[in-house]
């Protein structure tokens, strides 16, 4: 067997077992976010914590983070054993932020050596955070919080549960039986993987496997100085600004990334340090997200074929500052939110600054989050408590210079790897009624490629009242579009009462919605890419006719003409579209 031909088996080899340890974590957890909506991810490492595979996961997760979590894993333990397990959730040392509740697993051969470790992420419908949310965005410091915070910590040894910490959580979690599902199949993920990983060596042997990884890991840097090579030298300064929320500036939090992209050098470096200091609220990066965040917007803009490894973030620089709320924060900042609001405008600016370099590449910017539609639904039904988070709604994705916009990517940071949930479902397990879902025509960042569309979504309690909690940024600052595409739409969120009329409701809040009322939301379109008046006229006569953009939109915006079937009228285009040009 040829090296190459062998690379790529052991490839695929190593991403089915991560697909195996996806599949076991999504079919037997216990709660909607698991099970419907996917919220997780399941990685391999070498046992120099090096990242090996992320098939199947979010990148705001595991691009990078899961590293750090590792070496405090061997740092607090340095005899590691088989059977070994630990629990990871500390944003101090590696995770993402309290409420993903990972196991790290290292994989022992038969001679007693570690030889890869398996880490299985899940998202956690409640961690124990002071209020029933694990999104706390109002959150002063981590004490305010709440939640618990286990920087791996042992959990199991010789496969043995050590119970004392099980009992910590039931009696903290809100919804202990829910918790316990979620965490035995967050388990099992890891025990699949680690199970499979020694089949895998006692077949090849550890010494190849040992060997492949080195040499996958300077492939995957080959290609990726190949794409840098091949992409336009050059500095972008750009910014973005996050809305104004609990602890914030009153007009919000503008941050600022430096991108500096060096052909000759085959690197690509951010720099985040021109940015204030970690803020007394919930949104706050962990450094995992720090050093995550920009890589979604490099991987976003370049060759998607570049394997995500540790090979090809050689070729990554990001530099971060202490206390800085995009840096490294310090115990007891909270970075409650840490995975979304100012994760995203850190991965939009800097996709939509290799925008700037030249046509072809990078993204606009995907529309922000969390939406009520997104939010933490909580309350007493039956006499039984009751936390889920329900993915109801979907952010608008950003235009690219070949795509439109993602309609269900969620936010940019998730990249769609999340699920929207059934309606259906979401009301066979939660005392809600949905009573509606829907795209919202023109909130799309109108483009040559255009943005994805907002959506409105609206939802009741039944036979209770039911607390939604969400962290909504958008609603002052769209997502903006890149070389000449225009913002998609803001977002909003409402109470209904009962009489029919729309509340306004703060961007950041836990409101109570009662059995008579609803919960309004609307969540972002994404921005788009290039002029509007260079997309394919066919493409917005599709558009029109979907409902997605009005035919007064088509004309004032995209300068392409209509007739009453709805047809393409192209003489009446070409001369809108040239009297447009002499308009300048």
């Amino acid at each position: 067997m040829s090296s190459g031909v062998r690379m790529a088996v052991l490839t695929a080899r190593f991403e089915g077992i991560a697909h195996k340890m996806a599949n076991t974590l999504h079919r037997t957890g216990r709660s909607g976010i698991l099970t419907i909506a996917r919220d997780f991810s399941c990685v391999i490492l070498t046992a120099k914590h090096e990242l090996l595979t992320a098939s199947d996961s979010l990148p705001i997760h595991v691009l990078r983070g899961p590293e750090t979590m590792c070496r405090t894993m061997t740092e607090n333990h340095p005899k590691l054993r088989r059977g070994d397990a630990f629990l990871h959730n500390s944003p101090y040392h590696g995770c993402t932020h309290p409420a993903d509740h990972s196991i790290l697993v290292p994989v022992i051969d038969d001679d007693g050596i570690h030889r890869f470790t398996v880490l299985a992420k899940g998202h956690q419908a409640d961690c124990g955070n002071a209020l029933p949310t694990t999104y706390m965005g109002s959150a002063k410091d981590v004490y305010e919080e709440g939640a618990l915070i286990f920087p791996a910590v042992k959990i199991q040894s010789d496969y043995e549960h050590n119970m004392d910490i099980v009992r910590m959580c039931r009696m903290r979690i809100r919804v202990p039986d829910q918790w316990w599902g979620d965490y035995l199949a967050t388990l099992g993920a890891a025990r699949v993987g680690e199970r499979e990983i020694l089949a895998l060596g006692r077949e090849i042997g550890w010494d190849a496997l040992e060997a492949y990884a080195g040499d996958w890991f300077d492939y995957s840097e080959e290609r990726m100085m190949e794409v840098i090579r091949a992409m336009p030298g050059g500095t972008v300064t750009r910014s973005s600004r996050h809305d104004p929320f609990p602890g914030t500036p009153d007009d919000g939090v503008e941050i600022n990334v430096k991108v500096d992209v060096r052909p000759d050098d085959a690197m690509i470096e951010v720099d985040l340090r021109d940015n204030p200091d970690c803020m007394e609220n919930g949104i706050n990066l962990s450094e995992g997200c720090a050093h995550s965040a920009p890589m979604v917007g490099i991987f976003n803009s370049i060759d998607h074929t570049v394997p995500k490894n540790e090979g090809s973030f050689r070729r990554i620089k990001v530099h971060l500052r202490d206390n800085c709320c995009v840096g490294r924060p310090r115990h007891p900042t909270s970075c409650s939110v840490a995975t979304t609001n100012l994760a995203d405008r850190v991965s939009n600016p800097v996709q939509c600054a290799i925008a700037e370099l030249a046509d072809g590449l990078g993204m606009a910017e995907t529309g922000a989050v969390i939406p009520p539609s997104s939010g933490v639904i909580s309350g007493i039904h039956d006499g039984e408590p009751f936390v889920n988070e329900v993915y109801l709604g979907c952010t608008g994705g950003a235009g690219t210079p070949t795509t439109d916009g993602w309609l269900t990517i969620l936010h940019v940071g998730n990249a769609g790897m999340c699920f929207q949930d059934s309606m259906e479902i979401d009301e066979l397990r939660h005392p809600i009624l949905v009573h509606s879902r829907r795209l919202m025509p023109d909130t799309e960042g109108a483009g040559r490629l255009r943005g994805a569309l907002g959506a409105y979504s609206e939802f009741s309690p039944l036979g209770c009242e039911v607390t939604v909690a969400y962290v909504s940024d958008g609603n002052h600052n769209p997502a903006s579009g890149a070389r000449g595409g225009l913002a998609g739409g803001p977002s909003s969120q409402f109470r209904k009462t009962a009489e029919g009329a729309l509340e306004p409701v703060p961007g950041c809040a836990e409101v109570v919605i009662g059995p008579e009322e609803a919960m309004v939301s609307i969540s972002c379109g994404g921005g788009g890419y290039g002029q509007p008046s260079e997309r394919d006229p066919e493409r917005v006569a599709h558009d029109v006719r979907e409902g997605w953009v009005s035919r007064r939109r088509a004309e004032a915006v995209y300068a392409v003409c209509l007739d009453d079937a709805l047809q393409l009228d192209t003489e009446r285009t070409a001369l809108l579209r040239k009297a447009q040009i002499a308009e300048g």
